[in-house]
């Protein structure tokens, strides 16, 4: 593939020959990828595709069988996230226990780049009450919550891998909305993975598409869809040619 006139350490991710092997055999083969920075990118493919297993490479939690994968130029260590960047999923990391301040409390004790006063800001404008247990919130108020301690750390790139997946369409979208607004304002990079192609459109500008292991497409949409398609149509067109086994 060809890789942007950029520095490495300038790349949220870059993917080299990547592959990751399980017992059941490979979830990740030959992958090389370019996540360039102030994207908001839509991570998608069927099940099994490799989306969390790419996600488990950039976060650290997973090591490469083959390959190498850098994010703003370092190898993750499997030591933890690197500085800059926050991963979410869909099984949120909160304590039922703690109130919502606790919640950001222990947030500032374990991020040294946290910044208190804009993770009090995101709760606020989301109106959820600051002295409520966190095991008494809706599901759209504990995603807030969520966020606001994936993003109290001021991440450079920011991973969601299925967060959005528990919520009614009416809380996606308000969620989405107020998280899209604060990359952007940001600069955050952003890699939502979603089964739901019709909520990131409109909102993810850059595409990363797998398919059994592999990259199947990857760029900017406006590139890609050049014929007028949108994100979701540029990606089920090319899923079920894949899956059909003819070229796209």
């Amino acid at each position: 593939m060809t890789v942007p006139r950029q520095s490495e350490a300038a790349l949220p991710v870059f993917a080299q020959a990547v592959g990751k092997k399980y017992r059941r055999g490979w979830a990740l083969r030959e992958t090389s990828l370019v996540i360039p920075p102030n994207r908001v990118v839509a991570l998608v493919g069927p099940n099994g595709a490799g989306k969390s297993t790419l996600m488990g490479l950039t976060t650290g939690m997973l090591r490469p069988t083959t390959g190498a994968l850098t994010v703003f130029g370092d190898q993750p260590t499997g030591k933890g996230l690197h500085p800059a960047v926050s991963y979410l999923a869909q099984q949120k990391p909160l304590y039922r226990q703690f109130t919502v301040a606790d919640t950001l409390t222990f947030g500032g004790r374990t991020n040294p780049s946290w910044d208190q006063g804009y993770a009090e800001h995101l709760v606020e404008q989301a109106a959820v009450p600051m002295n409520a247990r966190v095991g008494t919130l809706s599901g759209g108020q504990r995603t807030r919550v969520a966020l606001a301690l994936a993003l109290g750390k001021r991440p450079r790139l920011l991973l969601l891998d299925e967060p959005l997946a528990d919520l009614d369409p009416l809380a996606r979208e308000t969620v989405l909305g107020a998280l899209i607004t604060e990359a952007r304002a940001h600069g955050i990079t952003v890699v939502l993975s979603s089964h739901v192609l019709a909520e990131l459109e409109g909102v993810c500008d850059h595409l990363v598409l797998l398919h059994d292991g592999q990259v199947l497409l990857a760029g900017d949409v406006s590139r890609l869809s050049a014929n007028g398609m949108s994100l979701g149509e540029l990606a089920l067109h090319h899923m079920r040619a894949a899956q059909q086994g003819v070229a796209a």
